[in-house]
């Protein structure tokens, strides 16, 4: 990641030694400096950094799907997640602790999936290792009741989740022209980096790539803004009902 990319400063390079030929061949070339960081783009980066932020939550409320992945730190726990999102649910994984295990969402319906080390570690129920045995790379259907439904299914809901995480805190202030993975950006920060700072888009929609967090809570990459992935209902041989509520732990 560099605030300048190597490319664009040869183009700079390239584009004032044209000049300073044309100048001495007498031309007086107009409009002879240095390349303009937001010529080409979707013309955010001019904006103020209120406006980007606008500009850029709308275009993500406004996408189908994103693929957010990434580290995100909750009450002194560390999560690593790795989710693909759709308005109507999501799939994808979570670590935390070194454990990680799998979660699908289509509509109501919220499945876990882990192995059988996953199972042993957190069933307090009695059950025994034959049950987490069973367990072991099924979906697992979270009760709607159970606390641990509202807990994991935040994980998969696009809205909730980028809602809570494309908030930068204090003042906003532009923070320069970067590079995302080969695309351009205009970085805002929130309390001069200490609220955070966001990377948007600068070309196509003003979509938000990076955030890191405020108070080093993490740092997440936004991709795959609008491309469709299936989400299906896994097979009856697959699922199994754990009951009535899933382990407390």
């Amino acid at each position: 990641m560099t605030a300048i990319p190597q490319g664009r400063t040869r183009r700079a390079a390239l584009t004032s030694a044209l000049c300073a030929v044309v100048v001495v061949a007498g031309a007086g070339l107009t409009g002879c400096a240095e390349d303009d960081p937001d010529a080409g783009t979707n013309g955010v980066g001019k904006l103020p950094a209120e406006q980007i932020q606008a500009r850029t939550r709308t275009a993500a409320e406004s996408a189908d799907t994103v693929h957010l992945s990434g580290n995100v730190v909750s009450n002194g726990r560390t999560y690593r997640l790795d989710m693909r999102l759709k308005d109507d649910g999501g799939s994808g994984s979570v670590t935390s602790e070194g454990v990680t295990f799998g979660l699908l969402r289509i509509g109501e319906q919220l499945y876990l999936k882990a192995d059988a080390g996953f199972w042993g570690k957190v069933d307090d129920s009695g059950k025994g290792a034959g049950a987490a045995d069973k367990l072991d790379g099924k979906y697992v259907k979270v009760p709607q009741g159970d606390p641990a439904y509202q807990r994991f299914s935040g994980f998969t809901d696009k809205d909730v989740l980028l809602d809570g995480l494309l908030t930068l805190h204090g003042t906003l202030t532009r923070d320069g022209h970067h590079e995302q993975s080969g695309v351009r950006t205009i970085r805002i920060a929130g309390g001069q980096g200490s609220g955070g700072t966001l990377d948007v888009s600068l070309e196509g929609k003003p979509y938000p790539l990076r955030l890191e967090r405020a108070g080093g809570a993490g740092t997440l990459a936004f991709s795959e803004w609008g491309k469709d992935f299936p989400l299906a209902q896994p097979e009856k041989s697959e699922t199994v009902d754990y009951g009535k509520q899933l382990p407390a732990s």
